[in-house]
């Protein structure tokens, strides 16, 4: 036998199959699972931003229209509109902390334990010395002198900082007591 007839039983080269785009490898089916976990956890970040600032909103504008409120039933009776809003004031304060804050006892502070609470969890540079005695004590009494001006910058301040910084995990059991006043003048 010659080498031309063993060339000629040779068969033609082959090439293999085309590789497939299905299924695909270990690896892609990793990074899928990595990108599906990372659009899943973004997404909820990004929700629970969106529900901040909009609640933050909503509060906002509440001071706002209490204060509105505030201002058109000045003129008529100026100490019973104030405390009017001291008492709606509060009110908003009040609800921002029971919805930003559900696992501490907020709804049972009041008075100095109250003014001792807002200091903890929020930005409190414009709360001076008569602003906490109105916010804590404000609504037992017939009248009451605070600047509205004041108070409402302070709630504003106070609802930003509260909705708009990165949030802190609650202690657990933590009280009134527990909590402590950053400054003297509560």
């Amino acid at each position: 036998m010659d080498s031309a007839e063993l060339l000629a039983q040779l068969a033609d080269i082959h090439l293999p199959e085309p590789v497939g785009f299905w299924p695909p490898a270990a690896g892609w089916w990793l990074l899928a699972l990595l990108l599906a976990l990372g659009l899943w956890f973004g997404g909820r970040r990004a929700w629970a931003v969106w529900r901040r600032r909009r609640f933050c909103g909503q509060a906002l504008l509440e001071l706002e229209r209490i204060l509105g409120a505030f201002t058109a039933a000045e003129s008529e009776d100026p100490a019973a509109a104030r405390l009017r809003y001291v008492n709606a004031f509060n009110s908003v304060l009040r609800r921002v902390a029971l919805t930003h804050f559900p696992q501490t006892s907020v709804a049972g502070l009041g008075g100095d334990d109250w003014v001792r609470f807002l200091r903890e969890h929020g930005n409190c540079e414009n709360l001076d010395r008569d602003l906490a005695a109105a916010l804590s004590h404000g609504r037992f009494r017939p009248t009451i002198s605070v600047e509205a001006g004041k108070l409402h910058e302070f709630g504003r301040e106070w609802i930003r900082s509260t909705y708009l910084r990165p949030r802190r995990r609650p202690q657990p059991h933590q009280t009134a007591s527990d909590l402590k006043v950053s400054g003297s003048d509560a």
